[in-house]
């Protein structure tokens, strides 16, 4: 089969009617495959289950409290000297949370809409309006945060080495309602872009119309690697510093992929000044957050080399799921020019991109296949791509019997969408 787009009308449809049976066939077998979420499989669970052994001789901590009891409102010495060495920060630009770093970006938002932030001369929610930057293709549930809480999102083209700077820099400097950008910055969601210095550095130095403007560094996959070379970020923190603007970037980060994503920890980093602002803040909110098992990851984890070496198991069961994945596209599609897709380095998404207004169509042919994707247009403000052809495709959880599965249905239901569109043309 050649490039599609150089075939007559009578030859896609001979072989649109080809497409129709094989994806009969697929139906019949009533397949069941979920690839909607980028979540860990039971195998790489198993890794951590020693997670769960901790015992009473070690509930010993730096501070000599009880952490069956209440307090340490920002979370253990340990846990946080532990993210400091992940994150490359002061152990004193630390707060710890619960499991769930998204619940530390809802809160930090919702924080500054109600009272500000540390530079803000009234709170965000006082404002005529609240506008984000919102790197795209990006996280949904970054999007599902502003949209809930009525922020508007203004869609930020992803470039090879992070977002377009340049339309970013435009539009910072002259719309003082611009207050945050979100940024996955490491293997992002979901292309594994890695943001270049020189992204970095922009983003530390630029001038904003907003005195108050944040950047939501979600370094969600700072030590998720695929390769042994693993892509190097910079550090935003120390970037901001060096620009002038040390209290511009919140930092979150979690083990949620690390470990158990239902039990984890997370952290939230940024200058000492902030740190000191937001906890003035928590002490209403909470009496503290879980330390006993903030006590189970420090004693498991222990280190950043220790943490890499688990994680090498991880990619020694996931690398193999990424690389039949890009290997049937590549042997399905490649030769038809209908597709694109992401060979990342690290993270746990694969971003593909379909022939423009293709995307929905093939995760609702993909869906009546018995194969369940990420609906197309989440990885976008709103749910809206602006040329519907961006899916993500999530493979970690699946056994790669299933994966081959999903992906061979997947690369059907690409190529009935693409000769459809190419048909009414």
């Amino acid at each position: 089969m050649s490039d599609l787009r150089s075939l007559s009308k009578e030859e896609l449809i001979v072989l649109y009617s080809k497409l129709e049976k094989d994806f009969q066939r697929i139906k019949d077998k009533n397949l069941s495959l979920d690839m909607s979420r980028g979540k860990p499989s039971p195998e790489q669970l198993d890794l951590s289950l020693d997670l769960l052994t901790i015992s009473s001789d070690s509930l010993h901590v730096l501070e000599e409290i009880d952490v069956r009891n209440y307090g340490s409102l920002d979370g253990l010495l340990e846990t946080k000297q532990l993210f400091a060495e992940i994150l490359q920060v002061n152990t004193s630009e630390v707060i710890i949370g619960g499991n769930s770093s998204l619940n530390m970006m809802y809160d930090t938002v919702s924080r500054a809409l109600l009272h500000g932030v540390i530079d803000s001369n009234i709170p965000w929610a006082k404002e005529e309006k609240v506008k984000f930057l919102c790197p795209s293709p990006g996280y949904d549930r970054h999007f599902a945060i502003c949209e809930l809480l009525n922020i508007e999102m203004i869609t930020i083209e992803m470039l090879d080495d992070g977002p377009d700077m340049d339309k970013i820099e435009e539009l910072v400097k002259e719309d003082k309602y611009i207050k945050g950008i979100w940024c996955i910055p490491k293997y992002s969601n979901p292309d594994g872009t890695t943001y270049s210095d020189e992204v970095v550095d922009r983003l530390a130095k630029m001038k904003t119309k907003a005195p108050d403007f944040k950047v939501f560094w979600d370094d969600a996959y700072t030590v998720h690697h695929l390769t042994d070379k693993p892509s190097q970020l910079k550090n935003m923190l120390q970037a901001c510093k060096d620009a002038g603007n040390p209290n511009r970037v919140f930092i979150f980060a979690s083990t949620s992929k690390i470990t158990f994503p239902g039990s984890g920890v997370s952290a939230m980093a940024s200058s000492e000044e902030n740190i000191h602002f937001i906890k003035k803040q928590l002490v209403i909110q909470t009496i503290g957050p879980d330390k006993i098992n903030q006590l189970r990851h420090v004693h498991f984890l222990k280190d950043l080399e220790n943490i890499e070496q688990h994680m090498k198991k991880q990619a020694e069961i996931i690398k193999p799921k990424f690389d039949m994945v890009t290997t049937i596209l590549e042997s399905q599609l490649s030769h038809l020019n209908i597709a694109s897709w992401s060979n990342p380095k690290g993270g746990y998404f694969i971003s593909l991109n379909t022939l423009d207004d293709c995307a929905k169509e093939t995760v609702k042919l993909a869906a009546e296949a018995g194969v369940t994707l990420t609906n197309a247009g989440a990885t976008f403000p709103y749910g809206k791509d602006p040329r519907d052809r961006n899916i993500r495709i999530a493979p970690t959880f699946p056994s790669l019997t299933e994966l081959k599965t999903a992906i061979e249905v997947l690369c059907v239901c690409i190529k009935m969408a693409s000769i459809k569109k190419l048909l009414k043309n």
